[in-house]
């Protein structure tokens, strides 16, 4: 292109889809489009040529070669909505002129007319005649037809009904779909339900339940949707958890204790059993006056034990309070074969938020807030964003607070040429809110190489953090035999990068300090040993810390004395890989089957070491990725009627099951997520909220001028099998087996002060 092309900005204005995917020119008084993808300009055509070109449509335009395939697909579909919008127009106007197809006027409504052609509605040719025309008010205008008058029983006076009736036809027609989505909006409008209900997996099946019974669908009332639909429901999800429950006596179970803290001062406990297939909700209790007492702690936990059933929990998984933790010690001295075991999420959690308390890390992160924050306040300067970058935004959300601050740091950083070329392009030099202070530090961070360097520092020193998190709160993999290796491996990756003994011991003793120094876990070591995976990847002698876990694990969750030396008998198999367990299938499946599925097809020859192994492999290993905050279980508690409570406690056990089930159903990262949606701002804050600076700057901003995203993809939960996979099996570094001995003196405190 010539050296007098200029770059025209594309402005919220323009809705069409295709827009976020081309760049438009201005060559003299020519427009020129750009695919950004392959380059090829197109002088002509306008942006239904480039969705063509995008949608690999041939005919009046080429097929774009390079372009991503979920773009491809999109522009398919907006194509095929332009071609379903044509043709309801133009049924619209067939049933429009098949009204006005009339040749009398009944004798009764003719009888109050007066004479004249005026009195009466004309209609040039139908061909000639569009709907808007008719709905614009022009019925009696001349067109190029010739006008006749209308007679007979279709006849409508203008004074009376015919406006009227055309309008009300055309709007009743018009984009019918539109209709419909407004009367479902104005719903939840009308009784505050969160917007987000329309993302419930039950919403589409319930709309075509709606469509499916036509006109004279009856809709539920008050009393059925309390009663008998209520009644079906719990007794579908009750068969449903029993099912799973049946499994227990194989594979054995955890029970995950969640706490939530409501508004009025309250604290109601949750309590789920993690099944291999599913996590289940038992039951909810309100803790307020139990909470903050470990003894009575430790009596509620100790009831919900008896009630799932002592033989089938091998874990209770508790948050890391102080109270948890004397309540759990209890716990598993008056049940000698089972464990209390810290929520490894919330471990990770507090790791990160140490992590982001060192001085440096903590200025970097306040640095790149400075940036979302202003970005997030500007309608003007989001859309540039998310022109620049495909609708991804800055923003993401991570599974626990902390992880939120790393997971947009690396978004940052995946970003950082996109955000550099915007802020040098013309369009934001153009941009207003450039010369506003908060643009101006925008400009001064995304143009400071040292600021980038430190940041990918960070995303070096956090992402195997991050990594270890992802698979703990897996939904499809048991985590149990892959969080030892990956806690090996985040020391070993922050001593790679650092180097320095005295300066990675630091991160090092933050991590001992919430995941080996307070707690010892023996599961998690038995998982690792028990994981063909790492297991055979060893040479030479296994480390004794893991050994150790496994024996302890044989002690405490094997009560028969005699079959827990036929256990230790067995594991010589397992460890010289005899029998089945040398098959040259089995050594091939090493690393590509679940670890438990693995034992359960070539352990038949070692059937207690099996049982043992598939049990340990099931189990979770955090209860953070079930919460449900927005069922409101505090109802139950509220309730002094013991009917209702009932009632209540059912509806309740219903929605938790269901929506539990449906995160067990749900393909990996398929929901597309809105950073600056309330349920995500509440997560977001520190990244989003106004500082006094530019409150008033923000204000001016339009929400409705927003340009939606659609790059965004969920991190919350899904497969983690290339984190898996990213766990090499090499383990053979012995400072990480023994730790960092030397500094330990140096307390948490002393390294966030450094």
């Amino acid at each position: 292109m010539g050296s007098n092309v200029e770059i025209v900005p594309i402005t919220s204005q323009k809705h069409d889809p295709a827009w976020k995917h081309c760049q438009m020119f201005k060559n003299g008084d020519k427009v020129h489009l750009q695919c950004l993808y392959c380059s090829k300009v197109f002088k002509g055509g306008g942006i239904h040529r480039i969705k063509e070109h995008l949608a690999g449509q041939k005919g009046n335009a080429s097929t774009c070669l390079r372009v991503p395939a979920e773009v491809k697909t999109a522009m398919q579909q907006s194509l095929d909505g332009v071609v379903v919008k044509k043709k309801k127009k133009q049924k619209i106007e067939e049933e429009i002129a098949s009204v006005n197809r009339v040749d009398s006027v009944p004798e009764g409504f003719a009888g109050n007319c007066q004479s004249g052609d005026d009195e009466f509605v004309h209609f040039s040719n139908v061909n000639e005649t569009s709907s808007t025309a008719l709905v614009g008010g022009t019925l009696g205008n001349e067109g190029e037809g010739k006008k006749r008058r209308i007679s007979g029983s279709s006849a409508i006076p203008i004074a009376t009904a015919g406006v009227d009736y055309c309008t009300a036809l055309v709007e009743k027609r018009v984009d019918g779909g539109d209709g419909v989505q407004i009367a479902i909006a104005r719903f939840l409008y009308d009784i505050g339900a969160p917007l987000s209900a329309v993302n419930s997996d039950h919403f589409q099946p319930m709309v075509d339940a709606i469509a499916s019974g036509g006109p004279n669908v009856v809709p539920p009332s008050y009393h059925d949707i309390r009663g008998w639909i209520l009644k079906g429901s719990v007794e579908e999800v009750k068969s449903d958890v029993n099912k799973q429950m049946e499994t227990l006596e194989r594979t054995g179970c955890s029970v995950l204790v969640d706490q939530r803290n409501t508004s009025d001062g309250r604290t109601l406990l949750s309590f789920l059993v993690s099944c291999p297939e599913r996590v289940v909700f038992v039951k909810s209790v309100d803790a307020s006056d139990t909470v903050n007492s470990p003894d009575r702690l430790y009596e509620l936990l100790k009831q919900v034990v008896e009630e799932v059933g002592v033989q089938h929990i091998l874990q209770v998984i508790t948050g890391v309070e102080d109270r948890y933790v004397i309540a759990g010690k209890k716990l598993s001295e008056t049940f000698p074969t089972l464990y209390w075991s810290p929520c490894a999420a919330h471990c990770i959690d507090l790791i990160l938020n140490d992590f982001a308390k060192l001085e440096w890390i903590n200025g970097i992160i306040e640095k790149a807030r400075s940036i979302t924050r202003f970005v997030y306040n500007h309608t003007e300067v989001v859309n540039m964003v998310r022109r620049y970058t495909f609708g991804i935004d800055i923003l993401q959300r991570g599974l626990t607070p902390s992880a939120t601050n790393f997971v947009t740091l690396k978004q940052l950083v995946d970003l950082k040429d996109t955000l550099q070329g915007m802020v040098t392009s013309y369009e934001w030099i153009d941009c207003p809110f450039s010369k506003q202070p908060g643009g101006l530090e925008i400009l001064d961070r995304v143009s400071d190489q040292s600021f980038w360097s430190s940041c990918t520092r960070i995303v070096r020193l956090t992402q195997p953090l991050l990594r270890v998190l992802r698979i703990i709160c897996d939904r499809k993999r048991p985590p149990m035999g892959y969080v030892y290796a990956g806690m090996y491996r985040v020391k070993e990756e922050i001593k790679k990068e650092i180097l320095k003994r005295e300066d990675y011991v630091v991160y090092w003793n933050i991590i001992d300090q919430w995941w080996e120094g307070k707690w010892n876990v023996p599961l998690r070591a038995a998982g690792f040993y028990l994981n063909p995976k790492f297991f055979y990847s060893i040479k030479g002698n296994i480390h004794g810390d893991i050994q150790s876990g496994l024996f302890d694990c044989i002690e405490r969750l094997v009560p028969e004395v005699d079959v827990q030396a036929q256990i230790i008998t067995e594991r010589n198999s397992y460890k010289n890989a005899s029998s089945d367990f040398g098959r040259r299938v089995a050594v091939r499946t090493r690393e590509t089957m679940l670890p438990d599925e693995w034992w359960a097809t070539y352990g038949g020859s070692c059937p207690n070491l099996t049982r043992l192994a598939i049990r340990i492999l099931n189990q979770a290993c955090s209860s953070i990725g079930y919460k449900q905050d927005d069922i409101p279980i505090e109802r139950v508690h509220d309730t002094k009627n013991g009917l209702e409570h009932q009632r209540l406690s059912d509806l309740v056990f219903y929605q938790y099951n269901s929506r539990l089930r449906d995160i067990m159903t749900k393909k990996e990262e398929q929901d597309t997520l809105d950073p600056l949606s309330y349920e995500n701002v509440r997560f977001l804050e520190d990244w989003v909220n106004s500082k006094d600076a530019f409150i008033e700057e923000s204000m001016k901003s339009d929400w409705a001028a927003i340009d939606p995203p659609h790059g965004n993809k969920s991190m919350l939960g899904g497969h983690s099998e290339d984190y898996i996979n990213e766990l090499e099996t090499v383990f053979d570094d012995a400072e990480i087996f023994s730790g960092a001995k030397e500094g330990m003196e140096e307390t948490i405190e002393e390294n966030v002060a450094r």
